[in-house]
């Protein structure tokens, strides 16, 4: 009996640990940056180009549009993407471009939400893009989960845009 109570309070402890860390860490914000070898306007016509989307991004297995015009305000689109053997829609609304310099959409599913940013700037024939990304959990669960989770979503993004690196220096197509 002295055993299950020590079990008990484990169990109680751990469960306020993380939904409490759920409570006090909403949403995660984080950055990656890249610096490319070629001019903005080629690195940003690779990275809008929705055919290369699966090459720098790997999780993504499709895109469909849904309402507007791709690569506008307003477009609409599930992006069907694969994590760990299993396929989640994602529903990708663009809410801001300044072509060349920032596209920002938002990213909505069951699980989560999330507010993201890519920026590009050139200098000296370089560009440098940087993406900022802000997620919050549906849910006290979904929060609690997020709040553990935030540094693998950064090192993922690390990835993806290294990914687009390698894409926009080794791009041979004329735009």
């Amino acid at each position: 009996m002295k055993y299950l109570k020590y079990v008990l309070g484990l169990i109680l402890l751990i469960a306020i640990i993380f939904f409490g860390k759920g409570l006090l860490t909403p949403s995660i914000n984080y950055e990656s940056e890249i610096v490319v070898n070629k001019s903005v306007e080629e690195s940003w016509a690779v990275m809008s180009d929705e055919t290369k989307l699966s090459q720098w991004i790997k999780e993504v297995k499709k895109i469909e549009l849904v309402s507007g015009t791709a690569n506008t305000v307003g477009a609409v689109s599930n992006v069907y993407v694969e994590d760990g053997g299993q396929e989640m829609v994602m529903e990708e609304t663009i809410t801001k471009i300044t072509p060349n310099e920032l596209m920002a959409m938002t990213f909505t599913m069951d699980f989560m939400n999330m507010d993201y940013e890519m920026h590009m700037k050139e200098e000296g024939g370089k560009t440098t893009i940087t993406s900022k990304s802000t997620t919050t959990g549906n849910g006290l669960f979904a929060k609690s989960m997020l709040s553990f989770m935030g540094g693998s979503m950064k090192t993922q993004e690390d990835n993806n845009l290294n990914n687009l690196k390698t894409l926009i220096e080794e791009n041979k197509k004329k735009y």
